[in-house]
């Protein structure tokens, strides 16, 4: 079933499900394939320049048998870094060449569990809602509704919808899990499937909502959603294996070449190491183990050191924080300010998530901690402080925060004079704005989606999507960086636009900079001689495309480790 609850049912955008192929078009050979020579190419690429970063760009690239580039540059210059070993030739006709885009926060397996499920992320109301459930309910062939990426702020309701609303379009248990990952809206049938009654106590990081009547409202927030956990759908290989294969083709269409999945567990662990052993991956995946538990202990037993290998690696943990904005379970410093009686939820005591980070990180593992609010950012930011001035070889795992979103102004330099990484999803500030300043207000406002902020003050940024509560699209990503603007341009000049990237920054996030928050700069993120040969060609010039136009630009060849991976080469 779910990869975890954040990681699962969050449906993305229904046109997602005509990117599916078949499995059989993703696998890339094993082995060494033909060196090349592809020409006539109207390539950029980021490198990094001492403390600066350049945009260079090229008309071919040369590509050892290995997979690895020889040369970028001018035809000749590169022909001649071939010598005299044969190789193929390729003519881009002029197409523009990018390094492969990297996602740095996404979930792998969710994705292609989401293309089966209910997907109520774009009903326009409750209404639209509800007639959804009701004709998928009618032919269920399972007897739980699963899925999600409902969102009440889009609905314009005013409140949560509740389980009594859900009970009546669908009499069959249902598990809806709200676009964030962080509540999910459940009918009556699920909780007294639960045992879940006025009188459960909350449990520590979630909420159990309630009617004026004190009885369960049917919304559970962030780790409350862990009581439906005993009674839901069993996870099973085959539905990983499925979700699997029909995610990796979805992303090389899209031009994704490396992902940083953010919820890896044993059972997903064990399939991507298959998968990369048997050359059936056809991107990068860098692994965030969930939490620091039993599970992890079993992990440490089997692996002396993070496991580290071309096309899968496990080298980091992911710890939680808090919970999301839209469900109010983000951890802010003050009440929310469409809420006062609210102030979100802190997962862990400050004690408890130090002592997560020092027992991952004593192991070697990058720590990358969920932090939505203001007091999450800070509880995350001093739980690292502290640890550093202990162990200040700890620095050279570049913690991470994962969201970055809402951040108290005097906590923004922290994250440069600590070297924690800011692992940001432009996405998120388009499809937030709808809510984020009412729920933060005008003043919490300036520290919040504050790329330029944390940019400016010496952070270090790593863009993603988190998909698939976002689609997939790093396109749309990069569109969204420098024009902080929905798919008709509005706000008009962009929501809070000083806030922005430049085109060259946001590349740079979604390619070199998201392969630094994974050590894997030095392989890959540019194109460099010694370098991956990982790569797209794309039908227009992105510097030369108007910005609001970018995720409409058509990825016409995606490439990893010198293999065209989309559309598949056929093998000889």
């Amino acid at each position: 079933m779910f990869a975890s609850f954040f990681a699962a049912a969050i449906p993305a955008r229904r046109a997602l499900a005509a990117l599916i192929l078949p499995a059989s078009l993703l696998c890339h050979a094993a082995g060494a394939a033909p060196a090349r020579l592809l020409e006539n190419a109207n390539g950029y690429t980021i490198v990094q320049d001492g403390a600066r970063q350049q945009l260079r760009q090229f008309e071919a690239i040369a590509i050892d048998e290995q997979g690895r580039i020889l040369a970028t540059g001018a035809s000749a210059q590169v022909r001649a870094a071939l010598g005299t070993r044969a190789y193929e030739k390729l003519d881009l006709q002029g197409r523009t060449v990018l390094p492969g885009l990297i996602d740095a926060h996404g979930h792998l397996f969710a994705l292609g569990e989401q293309a089966g499920e209910l997907s109520l992320r774009d009903t326009p109301d409750l209404h639209s809602a509800l007639a959804r459930i009701r004709h998928t309910c009618a032919k269920l062939p399972t007897p739980w509704l699963l899925g999600g990426g409902w969102n009440q702020a889009n609905w314009k309701l005013g409140r949560f919808p509740d389980a009594d609303e859900l009970q009546a379009a669908c009499a069959q248990p249902a598990f809806l899990v709200r676009v964030d990952g962080h509540a999910a809206w459940v009918n009556r049938r699920a909780l007294a499937l639960a045992g879940i009654t006025r009188d459960t106590p909350d449990p520590q990081g979630g909420r159990i909502e309630k009617l004026a009547n004190g009885e369960p409202s049917g919304i559970l927030i962030d780790r409350a959603m862990d009581l439906i956990k005993p009674v839901l759908p069993t996870e099973n290989e085959a539905g990983l294996r499925a979700a699997l294969d029909a995610a990796l083709p979805m992303l090389a269409q899209l031009g994704m070449t490396g992902m940083h999945d953010a919820g890896i567990g044993p059972a997903q662990d064990k399939l991507l190491r298959e998968y990369a052993a048997q050359g059936r991956l056809s991107l990068r995946v860098y692994g965030m183990w969930r939490g620091v538990d039993a599970r992890f202990d079993a992990l440490l037993q089997r692996d002396a050191q993070p496991w580290r290998t071309p096309y899968y690696s496990l080298a980091a943990v992911k710890l939680f924080a808090d919970g999301a904005l839209g469900s109010r379970g983000a951890a802010l410093l003050a009440p929310y300010a469409d809420a006062p009686q609210a102030s979100g939820l802190l997962f862990s005591a400050d004690s408890a998530l130090r002592a997560q980070i020092a027992k991952a990180m004593a192991r070697g593992y990058q720590v990358n901690v969920h932090a939505i609010g203001d007091a999450a950012n800070r509880q995350a930011l001093d739980a690292f402080a502290a640890l550093l001035r202990q162990q200040p070889q700890w620095r050279a795992l570049r913690p991470r925060i994962e969201h970055a979103q809402v951040i108290a102004l005097q906590d923004i330099p922290r994250f440069a004079e600590l070297g924690v990484l800011a692992s940001i999803q432009p996405v998120h500030a388009v499809s937030d704005m709808n809510m984020a300043e009412a729920r933060v207000g005008p003043a919490r406002i300036e520290g919040a989606y504050a790329w330029r902020r944390l940019q400016a003050a010496g952070a270090h940024l790593a863009c993603g999507s988190d998909f698939p509560v976002e689609a997939p699209h790093p396109l749309a990503g990069l569109q969204a960086a420098i024009t902080r603007s929905d798919d008709k341009g509005q706000p008009r000049g962009g929501w809070y636009p000083e806030a922005a990237l430049s085109l060259k920054e946001a590349l740079a996030c979604f390619t070199l900079n998201a392969a630094y928050a994974a050590h894997q700069e030095k392989e890959a993120g540019s194109l460099e001689p010694g370098k991956w040969a990982d790569f797209i060609v794309l039908e227009q010039d992105i510097f030369q495309t108007p910005p609001q136009q970018l995720q409409q630009i058509k990825v016409l060849q995606t490439w990893v480790g010198g293999q065209r991976v989309w559309p598949a080469e056929q093998k000889k």
